[in-house]
C-alpha cells in the first residue's frame, strides 16, 4: 500500500523515475571479481533497492559484463547509451532515468527527488556552463546564422526543455550519476553519441569514451546545449576527498557531511585507492547519520556502558 502510494502520480509520482544501476552482478569477462568487489557490489545495490523501495522509484540493476559490439574494439562503458535506451523501452510510462555508477552509495535516503531537484528544477540547475565551466568552453556560439535560443547561454530559459541534467567534477562532465528526460531531444541525442561512424573516428582520443563523446557534442553541436542543463555536483555526486584532490578540498566537488550531501561517488577509487574501505566508511556514515531517535537513544546509553567499563581498565593499568 505504502509504495503503490508513493508511485501513483497524482501522489507521491514515484513511478516517473527510473534508477538505472550499473552492476555485474555475474562477474565480469575482462577481470574475475575478488570478496571486496563483490562486497561493494552488494552494498551498491542494496542501498539503490532500499531507496528506489521507499518512494517508489522503479529500479533497474543492469550487468554491465563486457560485450564485444564490434570486432575489433571493447567498448564497455559505451554500454550507458544503449541501457539507457533499453530502459526507456521497458519503462514507457517514466519520464526521468537516472544513471548511477556501482561505486555510488545514497547517504540520505530521506530525499525524494522531486523534493530535492525536480520540483524546482530551474532553481537546482544552472544552463550557462560559464557558472562553472572547467573544460573552458566557449559559450554560447558566437555564429550570428544561430538562432536567437543557440545564442542565449541559458537556451530558451524553460525548464520544461531541460532533457539531460549533468554535474561537472575538476576535468568536466562526469556521467557517474546524471538524468535523462524521455523526449524527442533525447532519442535524437542517444543515437548520436552511440553512433559507430563517430566512434570509429574518435575512440582512440576520448580517454573517458562516452564522456568525451558527450563533451565533444556539446563543444561542437549547438542543438545540444539548448536542452542541456548542469547541476551543481554536490548536489547528486559528491567526491570523497582523494577525487579530484590534487589541488585540496573543494568547495564545489568534495562531500561535507555537515550539509547532509545526498549521494557519494568514490570515482577512480580503483586507481591507488581503497574502494571497499571508502564504500564501508560512507555506508557507516550515512547508517550513524540517519539513525531513529530511539537507534540514538540506544547507542548513547552503548556508549556510556562502554566509557564507564573503560575507566577501571585505565586504573588498573596505571596500577
Amino acid at each position: 500500500m505504502h509504495r503503490a502510494y508513493r508511485r501513483a502520480s497524482l501522489l507521491g509520482g514515484g513511478s516517473q523515475f527510473v534508477i538505472i544501476l550499473a552492476a555485474n552482478q555475474g562477474g565480469g569477462v575482462m577481470e574475475w571479481k575478488g570478496p571486496r568487489e563483490w562486497a561493494i557490489e552488494r552494498d551498491s545495490v542494496r542501498n539503490k533497492k532500499k531507496y528506489a523501495k521507499k518512494w517508489g522509484y522503479n529500479l533497474e540493476i543492469v550487468d554491465m559484463s563486457t560485450k564485444k559490439r564490434y570486432a575489433h574494439e571493447w567498448r564497455e562503458s559505451w554500454e550507458k547509451v544503449d541501457t539507457i535506451r533499453k530502459c526507456m523501452r521497458k519503462y514507457p510510462n517514466a519520464q526521468w532515468f537516472w544513471w548511477l555508477d556501482l561505486n555510488t552509495f545514497i547517504m540520505e535516503p530521506s530525499y525524494t527527488l522531486q523534493k530535492h531537484i525536480f520540483n524546482d528544477l530551474s532553481s537546482n540547475t544552472y544552463r550557462d556552463i560559464n557558472d562553472y565551466n572547467p573544460l573552458h568552453i566557449n559559450h554560447p556560439f558566437n555564429n550570428t546564422q544561430l538562432d536567437p535560443e543557440a545564442l542565449s547561454p541559458n537556451g530558451d530559459g524553460k525548464a520544461s526543455s531541460i532533457d539531460l541534467i549533468i554535474p561537472q567534477d575538476c576535468a568536466g562532465f562526469n556521467l557517474g550519476s546524471f538524468f535523462v528526460r524521455r523526449s524527442t531531444w533525447t532519442d535524437r541525442l542517444l543515437d548520436i553519441w552511440w553512433d559507430p561512424v563517430g566512434y570509429e573516428q574518435k575512440h582512440m582520443e576520448w580517454e573517458h569514451k562516452e564522456q568525451d563523446a558527450l563533451e565533444h557534442l556539446y563543444i561542437n553541436q549547438p542543438w545540444i546545449r539548448g536542452h542541456t542543463a548542469f547541476i551543481p555536483q554536490r548536489k547528486i555526486n559528491s567526491f570523497p576527498a582523494g577525487a579530484c584532490g590534487q589541488n585540496g578540498e573543494d568547495q564545489r566537488i568534495h562531500y561535507k557531511e555537515a550539509d547532509r550531501d545526498f549521494v557519494v561517488n568514490m570515482a577512480g577509487c580503483e586507481w591507488g585507492r581503497d574502494c571497499w574501505g571508502e564504500m564501508y566508511n560512507f555506508r557507516e556514515l550515512s547508517n550513524k547519520l540517519n539513525r531513529t531517535p530511539w537507534e540514538k537513544f540506544k547507542d548513547g546509553i552503548s556508549d556510556r556502558i562502554k566509557a564507564m567499563k573503560a575507566k577501571p581498565e585505565k586504573k588498573e593499568g596505571n596500577g
